[in-house]
């Protein structure tokens, strides 16, 4: 049998001991010649330092660490620096609001700003703790003029029963309240398409015979059916006098008036 003169022999017995340096450089191959397997054993001997650096596990400390983030939040851009904390959006701070105070009672509560947010007191000083007075109740209990919602301009606005539509509504940021800024509510259909009220009355009693103020709304169908009819000889021109003028015949749309 043939041994490449990279392994060291050694005889114990009747095996032949090989060392598994091509590998790991710390162990030993043995085989046993009675039996004809091959058997590795322990080297006493420490590695090596090549051998370390090929053998390092998963727990060694990397020489190269991620860089940390310095991505500034999206809120910072409405929250003015240095300026008077108890005045500032209810998004650049985190407040301990109690939900067990009278509803319409003055309130106060903790807050606390969020990172990257500075602000001052009335000393000038700046805080990171400070308190806010604010009214008991819930923000979609606020009055239509602290929030922005959605509109629709699929909706039918002269119809009976009046129509209404799924709104998304947003609390303005200088308004604190309570639970969810951003809630769904049922608003009336209340959209314009730019129809003047005054203009269509003006042609339905000039040129309401000719059908103009049908063709005005946009009810074209109409519009023809006055034109060719003179109006339905004059009955049809005064009925919408009255329908235009109280306000029961709208664009065709479904808009409301300006």
């Amino acid at each position: 049998m043939i041994i490449s003169n990279l392994f060291v022999e050694e005889w114990q017995g009747n095996s032949l001991v090989l060392p598994e340096s091509m590998f790991t450089g710390c162990k030993y191959m043995s085989v046993d010649w009675k039996s004809g397997s091959l058997m590795t054993t322990k080297h006493s001997q420490p590695q090596s330092a090549f051998a370390k650096s090929l053998t390092s596990t998963s727990t060694d400390t990397p020489y190269f660490k991620e860089a940390e983030s310095t991505e500034i939040p999206s809120y910072v851009t409405k929250c003015p620096s240095n300026g008077l904390c108890s005045r500032l959006p209810a998004d650049c701070m985190t407040c301990n609001t109690n939900y067990s105070c009278i509803y319409g009672k003055p309130a106060t509560f903790d807050c606390k700003v969020k990172p990257h947010v500075h602000c001052v007191d009335q000393n000038n000083l700046e805080q990171e703790n400070f308190t806010i007075n604010m009214t008991c109740q819930f923000c979609w209990q606020l009055a239509t003029t602290d929030y922005v919602c959605t509109n629709s301009t699929s909706c039918m606005t002269v119809s009976c029963p009046r129509q209404r539509y799924n709104a998304t509504c947003t609390v303005r940021d200088n308004v604190h309240c309570l639970g969810n800024r951003v809630f769904p509510k049922m608003l009336y259909c209340n959209w314009t398409g730019g129809y003047k009220w005054s203009t269509a009355l003006a042609l339905s009693i000039t040129l309401g015979g000719f059908g103009a103020d049908r063709f005005y709304l946009g009810q074209w169908r109409e519009g023809l059916g006055k034109l060719f009819s003179f109006g339905g000889l004059g009955i049809w021109t005064l009925i919408d006098v009255l329908l235009i003028g109280v306000g029961y015949v709208g664009p065709a749309d479904g808009s409301l008036y300006i």
